[in-house]
């Protein structure tokens, strides 16, 4: 697996996406040409630490915590509507269930702020199907839109999750950073690393509300075929990669469906 310091990527417009192609080496815009993505698994971290403290404290063990969490918003109060996260979490539901994994969803009105924070202390690892938004000029003010309003990244990292495990963050420009900060690793990403999650993944822009489930689906497929009886963040990774070569396949190279696979990232070990 590669891991390396993913450059930051604020408010990317088409052309700006498109160039990010050079994080990828290869040619992708023929169907026969042959690319890094097709040999390596990528894995990015936004600082050295952060990396080697995961590989230092991994976990092998289950405990009472394991299992996975699950928000879904499709109608927020005040922001537009996501109604594919409806669908997104109940795929996930089903294949948890068909793998006796833990599991608990709040849709919502159900998902709330309290409720949220309360249910990330009793699972392990977590799935935000929701709208994001990054502060930055504060960015520990960034935080997931749950029906009552934001839950902040500082406030997350105060609740001291010492189980954290795997949190896939189905939202948009999670992992997007903010060009003018000399910090590039300043994002919602980032910072559920720093709350203590060992694997996240993320997006570096807006994501859209049709592929999204089908990321979901495909990588909690390819994560759970380990046949273990909890969630493996140390095969995150390759579940990711598993589902973004998959819709790269179905999608092929032209630019617009490099929109579509291109921002899904993984943080973390």
């Amino acid at each position: 697996m590669l891991s390396g310091i993913l450059l930051s990527v604020s408010q990317r417009r088409k052309k700006e996406a498109l160039a990010h192609r050079s994080a990828l080496p290869g040619i992708y815009d023929n169907g026969d040409s042959g690319t890094i993505f097709d040999y390596a698994v990528s894995s990015y971290t936004p600082t050295v630490t952060s990396l080697t403290s995961r590989v230092k404290n991994a976990r092998t063990s289950l405990d009472d915590t394991s299992g996975l969490f699950m928000v879904s918003q499709p109608d927020t109060p005040g922001l537009s509507r996501i109604p594919a996260t409806t669908q997104e979490v109940r795929v996930i539901q089903a294949q948890l269930a068909n793998s006796g994994v833990r599991k608990l969803m709040l849709e919502g009105r159900a998902a709330t702020i309290e409720a949220g924070l309360r249910e990330m202390e009793n699972y392990n690892s977590v799935h935000f199907a929701c709208h994001a938004s990054q502060d930055k000029d504060d960015p520990l003010h960034s935080g997931f839109h749950f029906h009552d309003g934001p839950l902040s990244l500082s406030t997350i990292i105060k609740k001291n999750l010492k189980n954290a495990n795997l949190a896939f963050l189905s939202a948009c420009q999670t992992s997007a950073g903010e060009e003018k900060l000399s910090e590039e690793a300043v994002h919602l990403t980032a910072g559920m690393l720093a709350a203590g999650y060992r694997g996240v993944v993320g997006t570096m822009w807006s994501i859209s509300d049709t592929q999204a489930p089908e990321i979901a689906k495909d990588f909690y497929e390819h994560l759970l075929a380990g046949g273990g009886p909890g969630i493996d963040a140390s095969r995150a990774s390759y579940a990711l990669h598993h589902a973004i070569q998959k819709l790269r396949r179905q999608s092929g190279n032209s630019e617009h469906s490099l929109l579509t696979w291109v921002p899904y990232v993984h943080f973390g070990v």
